[in-house]
Parts: C-alpha cells; structure tokens; sequence
C-alpha cells in the first residue's frame, strides 16, 4: 500500500495530540481553577501524561517508519510534516523518561511554590525550588548539546526557535545595543515635556472584564472555540480547537488586563487559524515561539496602540467608564503611547520591551551553561536593570527577578521569542501596509477584514509547513530584518 508507513506515523501523532490535548486542558485548569490543594495530584497526573507521550514518541518502530516513510510518494505538505515529524522524535530520544517525569514533578512545585513566594517577596523560599529545575534543565540541556554538538543553551533555544543560535541573536541585540538605549532617552526626554492625565479608577473588575470580551470579539476571537479567564501570569493555552486565554486584574489599572487581553487574542488568532485540514498533525502546529509571539505582538503594539485602534477602542472604554479628562482622545492616545523605564516585562512599552529581554536571555544563558548560579541571579538582575533602565531592584525580588513564569517549568530558551518576535511583527506590518494601502482607514473603521486575510494567507494557514526563515521570506520578500522594528519605533515614537 502506498504511503502505509507515512499513515501509520499520521496515526501516532493523531494520539500524541489527543494527549496533548488533554494536557493543555489540564494544565489550565491548573492555573485558573484548581484548590491549592490539589497541586500535588495535578503535579503526578500531568508527569505521568508527559512520560506515556514520551514513551509513544520514542519508541523503537517510530524510528523505521521515519526512515521508510522517505522513500514514499508524498506530496509538499506531507514532506513538511514528516521532516516535523523526524524533528519531535529527534528532540524526545535525547531524553530518558526518569528525566521528562522529573522535569515536570519539579517544574509543577516550582509554579505552585512562586504564586504565594512571589507575592511575599520570599526569594529563598523560591530559589530552592528554582535551584532543582535548574538542575534539571542543566541536565536536559548537557543530553541535548551533546548530540546535537552546541552549546548547552543553544540546544534549549533550538527547541523553540529552530535554526537559531546564541550567536545570531548576540549580532540582533548586539545591534539593539547601538541604538535603543539612546532612542530611548530620546523618547522619555520628548514625552516629558508632554502633560499626560493619567486615568483615574477604580476600574471595576466585571467593567474591565467586559471591555476585554467586546475587544476579543471587535478582533475576530472566536468565542465558540475558546474562551477568557484570570490567571496569576497571562497566558494562551488550550489547542487550535479550544483556546483558553487569561489576564489577571488590578482595579487601579485599566491599560494592563486590556492590553494583556489584546496579547492574548493575537496568540489566540493563530491558533484558531492554524490549518484544520491538517489538525492532529506537526506540520499544523505553530511554525515557532517567536512566529507565536510576532502574532501577539502585532496585535498588541503594530495594531493596538496605533493612534487609528485607540480612537475605536476609546467610545467602549467611556461606555463602560464615563468620561474624564484622562479619555480625551489625544491624552488616551498617549496614554497608550507612553515610554516609561518600569521594573514589569509584561507591561513595559514596546520602546523599554527589548531590554527586558536581553536581560533575562544574558542571565538564563548565563545560568544554563553554568557560568553562574541561581543564588547570583538577584544581583546580576539588580546590575543589568540599572545598566538598561536606570533602575534597582536591589531585595525587590517580587518585582525583579521573580516576576515571570518562565523559568518556573525550566523554559529556558524561550525569553529571545519576545523581541524576535517585536522584530517580525515589525516586518509583517510594513508588508500587509504595501500590500493593503487602505489598511490605516479600515482600522481606523473598525473593518480588520483585509489584514486578517492577508495574515491568514500569509502567516497563519501554513502552520509549519515552512521553515521561519521560508515563512517570512515568503509573507514579506525577505528573511528577518531588523531594521523595520527600529524604523516603526522612530516613526511612531519621534
């Protein structure tokens, strides 16, 4: 029978993602739902789902088929999916299942311990439990560097943005370095000179709640697949077909859950356009993290705090709000424009955004190779946010180096997605306004029909059928340029 290796590969990775599936459900709950009490038992279940998926992935057959299904008669699509395929068990082999089981165990206390440890400012209660993920994601990363013959860290970036290298992105942000901290200045030095009336709360959960739901609904989000929930760090998760979102509230503050939402809903859209015809497959999944998080940044900063979606977004915030002075449209403009040094990544503007990142990248990378160690991270942290920011966080651990989720499940690797992918929002941008010269009156009309064509046409049907490199090759006419992200922050900012 033709292609019959390639289908029975098509069938177990059919059952890998229905485990998936109910790990991605089970690991929301988790974060949204579930009693303090039960972190334990989740911890077991969600290790013991981790190690069946492993085992399945790894076993001996799967190999043989890999190499018999080469010789097939496949078509384009199915060639992608198999060299996708061929990826996912290359990376799983590395692995015994003792250490994936462990992984998860540790990364599971270490979550659970950081939403009261944070709060509390209790770093040593923290960094004990930080120190045994790092002991593993150490040993995962050895396992990996060794076959692949990389660094320890680059074996861990790899999982999440395939091809890249601790080197290439020294060349990105060691560019970054020549230009933003001045463009910074800049900007801070011009905005100073500006009155901005700051929106004065409180802003009532249930209100602000709302506001996000009309705002997911005005982007395209599809509420019969997928839903908003609350959360301790905001996050997308779920699968193509039931995507769960979440923000976390503060009654003071009505710009950080709506925008947090906005973020969200940019992940989100990629997800619920990934290509169906294709769902259960590798080739259906999201091409990388920095492709992911282009998606959300290009709603977030190329789309959301463009002056034309401010003045849409404007009528529902005094809708729910009332009006004063704060909504006056040129002030809710700046509001939402304004360039601050702040000690939080998740609410910096997008011209400090970038310093976030390297900063945690130097100090993950730094820990991963074993250059330093955990108890060296608040200083280091303190030392870098004074060089970039201007700032101390010098026993403010809850606001320095505590405030992500990241490295609490070991995602080592993944913090360069976020400015990588600023870089690639950037770049998109500027093609879908070549390629769409009426796109600034359609948003500013509220009529987001054309841009979410031209994504879906070009970013979100194709999964990973294409490499990064072919996918933004093809939507944009080149490979990853950053100069388009500097260009879009002089001319929106200066």
């Amino acid at each position: 029978m033709e292609k019959q290796n390639y289908n029975h590969l098509t069938r177990t990775f059919q059952r890998l993602s229905r485990f998936e599936h109910l790990s991605a459900i089970a690991g929301w709950d988790m974060f949204t739902n579930m009693p303090p009490n039960g972190s334990a038992a989740r911890g077991d279940a969600l290790a013991e789902l981790s190690v069946l998926r492993h085992q399945i992935l790894t076993d001996k057959k799967i190999a043989t088929l890999l190499q018999a299904a080469v010789q097939e008669n496949l078509n384009d699509v199915e060639r992608a999916n198999l060299r996708e395929m061929t990826r996912q068990y290359q990376e799983a082999i590395l692995l015994p299942a003792s250490l994936v089981e462990e992984k998860s165990l540790v990364g599971t206390r270490c979550e659970h311990g950081w939403r009261t440890q944070r709060p509390a400012n209790d770093w040593q209660g923290f960094s004990a439990n930080l120190k045994e993920v790092v002991r593993v994601s150490r040993e995962e990363a050895k396992l990996r560097a060794d076959a692949k013959g990389k660094s320890c860290y680059d074996a861990l970036l790899d999982i999440y943005e395939p091809g890249m290298t601790s080197a290439k992105l020294d060349v990105l942000f060691g560019d970054l370095r020549t230009w933003l901290p001045d463009l910074l200045q800049k900007v801070v030095d011009k905005q100073e000179k500006e009155t901005v009336v700051t929106p004065t709360g409180p802003f009532a959960t249930q209100d602000q709640r709302e506001l996000g739901l009309e705002t997911m609904k005005l982007l395209g989000f599809d509420f019969n697949g997928g839903r908003l929930d609350v959360s301790a760090h905001p996050f997308c998760g779920g699968v193509p077909q039931d995507v769960r979102i979440t923000t976390r509230y503060d009654e003071s503050d009505l710009v950080s859950a709506l925008f947090g939402v906005i973020h969200e809903t940019g992940h989100a859209r990629y997800e619920q356009n990934l290509p169906r015809e294709w769902l259960g497959q590798p080739v259906a999944q999201a091409r990388s993290t920095a492709i992911h998080e282009s998606q959300s940044l290009f709603f977030e900063m190329q789309l959301g705090r463009s002056k034309e979606f401010l003045k849409l977004l404007l009528p529902m915030v005094t809708a729910r709000f009332g009006k004063q002075p704060a909504f006056e449209a040129a002030n809710f403009i700046a509001v939402n424009q304004r360039v601050e040094r702040g000690f939080i990544r998740v609410d910096a503007d997008e011209v400090s955004y970038p310093a976030h990142v390297v900063l945690r990248y130097e100090i993950e990378r730094a820990l991963i190779d074993g250059d330093i160690e955990v108890e060296d991270i608040p200083a280091l942290w303190d030392e870098k946010m004074q060089h970039w920011l201007g700032l101390s966080t010098k026993d403010n651990f809850r606001n320095g180096c505590m405030q992500d989720i990241h490295w609490t499940d070991g995602a080592f690797g993944y913090f360069p997605s976020y400015t990588l992918g600023a870089m690639y929002a950037a770049q998109l941008f500027n093609s879908a306004k070549l390629a769409l010269p009426q796109l600034e009156s359609d948003i500013a009309e509220g009529n987001f029909t054309a841009l979410f064509d031209w994504l879906r046409q070009n970013i979100w049907q194709h999964g990973s059928r294409f490499t990064t490199s072919e996918l933004i090759t093809n939507a944009t006419g080149e490979d990853l340029n950053p100069l388009y992200f500097r260009k879009h922050l002089e001319a929106r900012y200066l």
